[in-house]
Parts: C-alpha cells; structure tokens; sequence
C-alpha cells in the first residue's frame, strides 16, 4: 500500500521549486552519451560526476546521479544497433536483433523501439517499487546486526559469483574493497593500515578511489586504441522512423511487462541487474513467441525485450540500496558513496524514518522515463556520432574531469594521488580478470560490516549459539552458502553431461 500523507509530501518537495528538476535534463544527457561510446559506461559519468553533487541538497543530487543511471540505460543500445558493439553488457541482447535490423535498413525503427522500451521499462520499475516500498520498510525493520553481516556477505559473494569467470578472484576483490574500506581509525581508536600517511586517518577518499577504479582504468585500458569504433561515417537517421518505432515499442505490451517485471525482479539481486536480465528476458521473449526462429534475424520483439528489461532493473537494483544499504553493483555503489557525502545513512530504517523523501525519489525517476522519451528523440542524431569520438580527445578530456573534481572534492593533491593509485589498481584488476563492482562494494562497505561484526559479538556475548535465535540469520546463511556453492557444482555437472565428459 502507498502512504498518502508520504506521497503527498513528496510531490509538495518535487515541485515546490525548480531546483530538483534543473538537474535531471542534464544528468539524461550525460548518461545518454557516455552510454552510446562503447567502452564508457553510466557509472563511470556518474563517478566522474559524485564530486559535483556535493554541493547539491540531497534530493537533487539523487535525482542527477540516477538520471545519469537512466539515460546510459538507453544509449548503450545506439552501437549496439548500427555497429554491433554493446555499449555495456546490459545491451548484449540488444545486438542480437538490433542490428539484423539495422543491416535491413531498419536502424531508425529498431532505435526507436529501443527507446520506446526503455521508456516503458523505467517507469515500470520505480511503479513497482513504489507499491512495494512500504512492505519492504516493514519487512527489514526486523533485520538485527547478524542479519546485516549475512546480508552483506552474501551481496560481495553474489557480486563475485555473478560478475566475471573466475569466481574465486571476485571473491579475493571483494575482501580486498574490504580491507581497504577498515584503513584508518577503528571504532575503538586503533589505528590500521595507514603506512604513517596522516590522510588515510580517516580512511582512504571513498569518492576519488571510485573515479580511480571505474574510470581511470577504462581509459588505460582505452588508450591502446585509435578510435573506439573504426567507421568513416556516423549512419543517417530518419527522425520520422524513428518516431515510427518509438510508437510501435508500445505495440507489444505483453513483451514490454514481461520484460519488464523480469527485470525489476532480477535487478534486486546484488551483482546481477541489467548485465543478465536482458539476456533472460530475451531468452523468454522467444521462447514464448510463435516464431521463435525470427529472433535473431531482425524481430523488434528481441529489442523490446533486452531493453525493457535492462532499463527496469535500474528500479529493482534500487531495493536493496533504499531498504538495506547494500549497493547491487556499480552505479547503486555510487549513489551509495553520494548518500556518505551527505551524511544520509541507507539501511533498514532509512525507509521509515525518510519515507516522504524514498517517495520524493522513486516519484521523480518516474518522471525522468517521460523525460528520457523527449531528450532521447531530440538528441539521437547525436548520439549516433558519439561513437567514431578520437580516443586521443576522449581519454585526456576524461581523465582531466576526474582528477580536477577528486581536487575540488579534496581540497589538496591527496585527492588526484588517490584517483591516480587506484586507477592502476583498477587497470590490474580488469587485467587479471578480478570483479572491480566487488573491489569497489567492498570498500565502501568494509566500516559498516566491521561495526555490525562487533554490534553482534556484543549482544552475542561471543556465543554462536545466539545464531540458533535468529531463524532469518539461519535462513539468509544457506542462502548465501547456497549461492557460492551451486554455480560451480552446475557447472561440473553440465561438463558431465557434454560428450566430452
């Protein structure tokens, strides 16, 4: 059920002044364009972008940073249909019939049904966490210290687990955010990892070691390259077409709420969110069709089904952020590192205690889908030429915005120093194949599961049979031995079952 008196508070907060809404066109624009550059993605612009939201009210800067979030949703589809090249991996599915389309001369209607379904998507999305959001206020209210620990364990295993091939190095990454996260002043005042360096006191800069990870190491990772994508001209669009395709997103609406829901539901699990929705609900997309053998030769379903799913899980991924604290990976880490820097403190009583505000935002990234609508038509022209940018302009231009906004963050050379180590540090995770979602949710949860770690030895007194009194400790634990044990022994049977087993 919704709260009337919250919902009512809320709308009075978003449209009681123009402040909220001056950032939102922007923030689409940005994610739009860092979406559609293969090799960028959403969290790095909204990495790039943390430093500004500081000063910004907290309502703003949310609605900024997930308007980011919203706008790369869409555009990673863009190279996905003209060039086959998956802006992320959250467009993998999109490729599949996008760009048959595209080589029909289809690419102006495919962007458009694209575009329709991230649309519809987004605002299913934050529809269904809107109806739900209370019940799961209620719910984790009942969820003490030993729960957090489990349930911040099982967040870094699923990350690891679900993100990369290597599970074990996931793991290793995500203990590693850890440890980070613990350097500095304990709650008890001993001090730990600091190598005498009196700014690490307080811990290492949270918003210039993101920037450092997320971006600094794509673009090393980038400067190998002439070009991001090698092609002599941007495709010619037709905005009518795509206008055409916009519409006709609609007339699937059976595929848009499967895809949909989905999404919301598989966004809601850390680690996993678009990168894996749009391939299931794909999946099911043609499976379910009359002419399953049309997928992958053109069918608009196939777009409409990546993209809806994707884009709504931005709304599941935001679940655990509200209710539990827990970031799902990369751009909820980040809106995570934005809730620090205003000192809002996300978990299971932010939803009760700040729920007109919780409304204030799910109700305006409803209103951003509408918007993203408009500033995806108005600007796709341009975002089919984003692709052939010059890496020699893109990757000094870049890495400037993130070492001046770690300085103003700053305040002194600590900040780009930061940017710079953890840049490298990075670069050698996605060199060796480690999680660098996992390394990044580690550290910006290290303080918080040291403390829920010694709220439950004190209230346990030290005794492991507290544990047999919390009946959810005990359910969350399976799940989460459950979690890293299957995929391997799913994968050892399915080598069993190949001839070659």
């Amino acid at each position: 059920m919704i709260d009337t008196a919250a919902a009512a508070s809320a709308l009075g907060i978003l449209f009681g002044s123009w402040e909220p809404w001056l950032v939102v066109i922007p923030g689409l624009i940005i994610g739009l364009v860092f979406g559609a550059v293969p090799g960028l993605q959403g969290s790095m612009a909204m990495a790039i972008c943390l430093p500004l939201t500081l000063y910004m009210d907290f309502l703003p800067a949310m609605l900024f940073l997930t308007a980011i979030f919203t706008g790369a949703g869409f555009g990673c589809a863009v190279p996905a249909v003209l060039i086959n090249i998956p802006g992320t991996s959250a467009a993998v599915a999109t490729c599949f019939d996008g760009y048959p389309m595209a080589r029909k001369g289809l690419h102006s209607e495919a962007l458009g049904y694209a575009l329709g379904a991230s649309v519809a998507g987004t605002a299913f999305g934050y529809v269904l966490l809107l109806l739900l959001v209370d019940s799961i206020s209620n719910l984790v209210l009942r969820i003490g210290p030993t729960e957090m620990v489990v349930v911040i364990l099982w967040g870094l295993t699923l990350i690891a687990v679900l993100r990369g091939r290597n599970v074990l190095r996931g793991l290793i990454a995500g203990f590693a955010g850890v440890l980070l996260g613990t350097i500095g002043l304990s709650t008890a005042g001993v001090l730990r990892g600091t190598a005498g360096i009196t700014e690490l006191l307080d811990g290492v800069p949270v918003v210039p070691a993101i920037l450092g990870m997320f971006a600094v190491s794509e673009l090393l990772d980038m400067a190998r390259r002439r070009y991001i994508v090698e092609a002599k001209e941007a495709p010619k669009l037709s905005f009518r077409r795509i206008l055409d395709g916009f519409l006709g997103g609609f007339s699937y609406p059976a595929v848009v709420l499967r895809g949909s829901l989905i999404g919301s539901l598989i966004g809601a699990l850390p680690g996993v969110g678009s990168s894996v929705s749009n391939l299931v609900s794909y999946a099911d997309a043609r499976r379910s069709d009359r002419d399953p053998e049309s997928f992958g030769r053109g069918n608009p379903k196939g777009v409409v089904a990546s993209e809806a799913a994707n884009s709504s899980s931005e709304g599941g991924s935001m679940v655990t952020l509200l209710a539990l604290g827990i970031p799902g990976g990369g751009g909820t880490a980040i809106l995570l590192a934005a809730f620090s820097m205003h000192n809002v403190t996300g978990g299971p009583r932010f939803i009760a205690e700040n729920t007109d505000i919780v409304y204030a935002i799910i109700l305006g990234n409803f209103a951003q889908a509408i918007l993203l609508a408009l500033v995806g038509l108005g600007i796709i022209h341009l975002l089919s030429a984003v692709v052939l940018v010059p890496v020699r302009v893109l990757v000094p231009s870049v890495l400037a915005l993130s070492v001046f906004g770690a300085y103003g963050l700053s305040g002194d050379i600590s900040g780009p120093v930061t940017v710079l180590v953890f840049g490298v540090f990075g670069w050698v995770l996605k060199r060796y194949d480690y999680s660098v979602p996992a390394a990044v949710v580690g550290l910006l949860l290290g303080k918080l599961l040291e403390a829920e770690l010694v709220h439950s030895w004190q209230i346990s007194g030290g005794q492991a049979e507290y544990l047999l009194e919390r009946p959810i400790t005990i359910g969350l634990l399976a799940l989460l031995i459950a979690s890293v044990a299957l995929p391997p022994l799913m994968q050892r049977r399915r080598r069993r079952t190949t001839p070659e087993g």
